[in-house]
């Protein structure tokens, strides 16, 4: 997919990037996320820890974001982990554009000093599942019983990207 343009995040991004998130957050069942976010919400989780998270768009020649992928401290890990979280436009999967915005991410979080990434994807989500697989993340854990804020309960596999 050579048309796609991949680049650090910001903040004349952020309309575009909510409006796709909360595409995928109406649709349900595969992000943990279950309640629409406020442009001003979503920055306040890109753009919280500019030393200790980054987070990049992919677009098109036409300025449209297909997707977006943020790393960053997460509670839980340690501090040479990063948590991800992977957002492809919806009906624009399977078209590299994960694939482009995870090449960013690895160097990204290399330069940061991270020296692994955590994903942690829904058990039923069968896309995010194959393509956290397809870009080498091993399964290390699993986590039961996680209720989302909707009242949902689900279940969460854990894997691991060694940098």
């Amino acid at each position: 997919m050579s048309h796609v343009i991949v680049q650090q995040g910001t903040s004349a991004d952020l309309r575009q990037t909510a409006d796709l998130l909360n595409d995928i957050i109406e649709i349900g069942g595969t992000t943990a996320l279950t309640t629409p976010l406020s442009r001003e919400a979503l920055a306040d989780w890109l753009m919280a820890d500019p030393d200790r998270a980054i987070w990049h768009v992919a677009m098109n020649h036409a300025g449209d974001v297909l997707g977006f992928q943020w790393i960053g401290p997460f509670a839980g890990l340690q501090a040479e982990a990063c948590e991800i979280g992977t957002f492809v436009k919806t009906g624009r999967t399977g078209l590299g554009i994960g694939s482009k915005l995870f090449d960013a991410t690895k160097a990204a979080a290399r330069t940061m000093g991270y020296s692994w990434i955590n994903a942690e994807i829904r058990a039923d989500n069968a896309g995010g599942l194959a393509y956290y697989q397809s870009r080498s993340f091993e399964t290390y854990g699993r986590k039961d019983g996680i209720q989302l804020e909707d009242g949902t309960e689900v279940s969460k596999i854990l894997k691991r990207y060694d940098l």
